[in-house]
């Protein structure tokens, strides 16, 4: 399987992962999902300030307010050859917002920003956490990825 990941900076912040990084977590997380809906995926990854999540977050989910990733799947495409490699949409996380949940927390920072893009990711791939029984799934899946990486459970759980 392959995985394309564009990764964007639009912020200033000195603390984002680099861009082996992000490709590498959100290859991994395609992979371990099981869902990808092709053999060959594209992803953008945009890193924000947050001025510009919170626009987002206003205009697509009606919050005005900052948060710390949003997803927006790209819906598919008719009359894509079938060798074209399949857009999955877009995952936009705000630097200074998981850095301070980091802090807030007791998280090392790349383990959050880890956690960040499966969970963005995830979304992408159709799992969501709008109900106990969708979280449920979602959020093990979470934990067995980043623990495939030796990160431990986001949730506090282990």
């Amino acid at each position: 399987m392959a995985v394309a990941v564009d990764v964007q900076v639009a912020c200033d912040d000195p603390d984002i992962p680099k861009a082996a990084d992000i490709r590498d977590w959100i290859a991994t997380t395609i992979r371990q999902s099981d869902r990808s809906p092709a053999d060959n995926v594209e992803i953008a990854v945009r890193v924000v300030d947050a001025d510009e999540i919170r626009t987002l977050n206003r205009l697509y989910r009606s919050q005005d307010k900052v948060t710390n990733v949003l997803s927006f799947p790209a819906g598919e495409i008719d009359g894509l050859p079938a060798a074209a490699s399949c857009l999955l949409g877009d995952v936009v996380v705000c630097a200074s917002v998981v850095a301070a949940e980091a802090g807030e927390q007791g998280k090392t920072l790349p383990d959050h920003w880890a956690h960040m893009l499966v969970h963005g990711t995830l979304h992408l791939l159709g799992f969501d956490h709008e109900n106990d029984v969708e979280a449920v799934e979602m959020e093990a899946l979470e934990v067995e990825i980043l623990a495939s990486r030796s990160v431990t459970d986001p949730y506090g759980r282990s």
